[in-house]
């Protein structure tokens, strides 16, 4: 999962960028408003993590600049702007939830999880295909009852093809989708990473199957 961190303020970006990462998000950081949409408009995110007290413009205008272009990316606003009014005003506008600073980094991760698991639909965050199972939020794997090992790499490839099961995945795409900017991926390491999962998979009943010229797709072995 990437994530888009827009905070100006660099102690507090520095922090949080640090405590995605560990948590095991991939993470951009920008100070402003006009990076961040520059940044929206060309890159993958899964969810936006956004203060609205920005240096070019106030935040919320990136929320109506996203949902103007029906992007339903989810939204997490994060600022000192604690009043019940402003708080209204951008869950109105788009946001998909609103914390005040300062925020402790436990509690950030757990509404990021809580915002992802509503992204997959009903609030649940289990995929299941063949033997395999996958806790999205909680970034845990399964082949049965035996849990998979995968690397944070391994782990961001295969969360990125279940999402689009039975779909081609492009390398391109997967180079957006699981590399940061900090992280200059490859084809050749997109390559190796894949033949990694797919050697972990085993008997999961699941394939990465390689579509030449295309990508790659996650199905089921008789796909």
């Amino acid at each position: 999962m990437r994530i888009l961190l827009v905070e100006d303020d660099h102690e507090l970006g520095a922090a949080m960028r640090e405590a995605l990462v560990l948590a095991g998000y991939t993470t951009d950081w920008v100070k402003t408003a006009g990076y961040a949409l520059h940044a929206l408009k060309y890159e993958h995110f899964d969810l936006l993590v956004l203060d609205l007290g920005l240096p070019d413009c106030d935040g919320t205008e990136i929320i109506r600049t996203l949902r103007h272009a029906r992007n339903n990316l989810p939204i997490l606003i994060l600022t000192a702007r604690d009043s019940l009014d402003s708080r209204v005003m951008g869950l109105d506008l788009g946001g998909d939830d609103y914390v005040v600073k300062p925020v402790a980094m436990v509690e950030l991760c757990a509404r990021i999880r809580a915002l992802l698991r509503r992204k997959l639909g009903d609030g649940n965050s289990l995929w299941r295909l063949g033997k395999l199972e996958l806790d999205i939020a909680g970034k845990l794997a399964r082949i049965g009852n035996e849990p998979l090992e995968l690397t944070a790499r391994e782990w961001s490839l295969l969360a990125y093809l279940a999402n689009s099961a039975g779909r081609i995945v492009s390398k391109e795409q997967l180079i957006q989708g699981i590399g940061g900017w900090d992280q200059e991926l490859s084809a050749n390491a997109i390559e190796a990473c894949v033949h990694r999962v797919r050697s972990k998979l085993g008997n999961a009943g699941v394939n990465i199957r390689t579509v030449r010229g295309l990508g790659y797709m996650l199905g089921e072995h008789n796909q």
